[in-house]
């Protein structure tokens, strides 16, 4: 965030392409606490404002050709896409590279969904062994994990149904964000809201919660 004062009568904030910049500009009489109250209130329209800023790069840059820039698991591939007959094929090298196998004449959009089912599949794997790992550690057992694509959020839960969902670009962050999100979001099943009681057991479970949450918070959305 770049933040500057200035000979002006109100608080200024804009989110800028290509990155989603925040930029702050507070008149010169103002006190940093009603600064940061100001952006703590705004938060809600940065990160809708970043996510349309994301959506619309994506759309004029991905086209899902060989040379582009994808995201697995916090590492930045290059995707090779390959054509040929037959099933579809996606795979991580251990060279960097993110290669899909596709049949001829298949365009940009159903290459998206092609790559789209493959991280769905390897988020399911890593889900389904982080819940397993952490049930027995909170005592509860989690009657159902869903994975959707979320615009503003990166997980949710219900948790008198004892079910939770996660947002599918978190496979494409570091596993220590997955299981931060994965961790909040079971908390809840004891303590409903983001108060005191509930950064306790956060501290408690995982104590560098708040970095990972940092982390989380330089993408397009936040829980």
């Amino acid at each position: 965030m770049q933040f500057v004062r200035r000979n002006i009568r109100n608080l200024r904030i804009g989110v800028y392409a290509p990155h989603g910049e925040v930029r702050v500009a507070a008149p010169l009489r103002l006190d940093e606490r009603t600064v940061r109250n100001f952006v703590i209130s705004r938060f809600g329209w940065i990160v809708r404002k970043r996510a349309e800023l994301e959506r619309r790069h994506q759309g004029r840059q991905r086209q899902f050709t060989s040379g582009e820039t994808h995201y697995y698991r916090g590492h930045a591939l290059a995707l090779v896409v390959a054509e040929a007959p037959g099933a579809t094929q996606v795979e991580v090298t251990g060279d960097g590279l993110l290669k899909m196998s596709v049949p001829p004449g298949l365009d940009g959009a159903a290459r998206a969904e092609v790559l789209a089912i493959w991280y769905r599949r390897q988020l399911r794997a890593e889900l389904t062994t982080l819940v397993t790992q952490w049930e027995p550690r909170l005592g509860i057992e989690v009657a159902e994990i869903r994975v959707r694509q979320m615009k503003t959020r990166w997980g949710s839960c219900n948790a008198r149904a004892r079910r939770i969902w996660l947002n599918l670009d978190l496979i494409k962050r570091p596993p220590r964000c997955l299981e931060y999100v994965v961790v909040h979001e079971l908390v809840h099943f004891f303590e409903r809201r983001h108060n005191r009681r509930f950064h306790g057991f956060m501290d408690e479970l995982l104590p560098d919660w708040r970095d990972c949450r940092r982390e989380l918070n330089r993408f397009s959305v936040i829980d």
